[in-house]
């Protein structure tokens, strides 16, 4: 059965989703701020800014009208940064409300919220009245867009509290390439997400220092540890973080030139200001704004987090990056269970 479904976001990940979906046959239109980024997808079918050399489906239709995008959707997709998540979903819930709309609303958005700490789906809950919303559910896992556009294999997860939800999801995306799973932990798939971005910024600041494998697996490992704790304080499932949106998501994305966090830290390691990596990336970089967030939520309540806090302190105090990661190898010696 084919599903209106509308796409807000038309970066690189948002409008390779949106591609996805119409392959398998969903009618999809896809928002975008930029009216000229949406006349180049409507008359070329390309979106070189944010993916070079591909063309979307035919299919696919773009508009820089939210409500065209919306009305008479069952499903609204949010693929936008973190920060943009309280307006698109302030002007989404306006729409649903106006349209009398009760869609299942869906994000594939990875970061926590500036100084409110909250995750996407604790905002949009409270910008989108639960009258003009079936339910939420969190798409995420180990998937580079770039590879998604190419047809690779990819695995990843549909967290809802309601399995029907995450369901629904299912169905919508799976395909012969592209595998959803679903999940009820909510908390864990949104706290991995975020995290493990810190967690790429280390591995790429590692990788530009010159350190090799041995050094990559410890920092990727621990910082798993991390995240597992953070989350799990704050009622998160523990096996959560062993999964597609736990260590899944940290191996690709601690890993792969792909990764724009991992680039950042690469630059980093390398000598690099933050605002010259910054200026350089031309997009947003989660981790960045996520490793405040998560340094401030540790320290909030009493969870240890020393990889995130080495970073922050370069990020955000100016410490020298080899100073840092060296203070983590001199700490006091402990259990790897602790």
């Amino acid at each position: 059965m084919t599903e209106k479904v509308a796409v807000l976001g038309a970066g690189s990940w948002g409008s390779i989703l949106a591609n996805l979906l119409a392959e398998n046959g969903q009618d999809v239109t896809l928002w975008s701020h930029n009216a000229e980024q949406v006349k180049v997808l409507n008359e070329q079918h390309v979106n070189p800014r944010y993916i070079k050399d591909f063309t979307y489906s035919k299919r696919l239709k773009a508009t820089d009208d939210m409500q065209s995008a919306v009305d008479g959707a069952s499903v609204v997709l949010i693929v936008v940064p973190t920060k943009a998540i309280r307006e698109v979903g302030g002007q989404l819930g306006q729409l649903l409300s106006k349209l009398g709309q009760r869609p299942l609303i869906v994000h594939a958005t990875k970061g926590l919220e500036q100084n409110t700490y909250k995750r996407p789906s604790e905002m949009l809950t409270e910008e989108i009245n639960e009258a003009n919303r079936t339910d939420i559910v969190v798409l995420s896992g180990p998937s580079h867009a770039e590879d998604v556009a190419r047809k690779d294999l990819t695995s990843v997860t549909a967290a809802c509290a309601d399995f029907a939800g995450a369901q629904t999801v299912q169905k919508l995306f799976s395909n012969d390439y592209f595998r959803v799973y679903t999940n009820d932990d909510v908390i864990g798939t949104e706290f991995g997400a975020a995290l493990k971005n810190i967690i790429a910024i280390g591995a790429g600041i590692i990788n530009g220092l010159g350190f090799h494998d041995n050094a990559k697996a410890a920092l990727i490992t621990r910082g798993l540890t991390e995240i597992r704790r953070l989350g799990v304080a704050f009622g998160a499932n523990p096996f959560t973080f062993i999964g597609l949106s736990g260590v899944g998501d940290l191996i690709v994305t601690a890993t792969s030139v792909n990764s724009r966090n991992w680039r950042a830290g690469n630059q980093l390691g390398q000598g690099k200001s933050l605002k010259e990596v910054m200026d350089n990336m031309g997009m947003i970089i989660e981790g960045v704004y996520t490793t405040k967030a998560a340094y401030e939520l540790a320290q909030q309540r009493n969870v240890s987090m020393p990889i995130t806090e080495a970073i922050y302190q370069v990020l955000y105090e100016d410490a020298d990056v080899k100073t840092a990661i060296h203070g983590l190898m001199q700490r006091e010696v402990t259990s790897e269970v602790e």
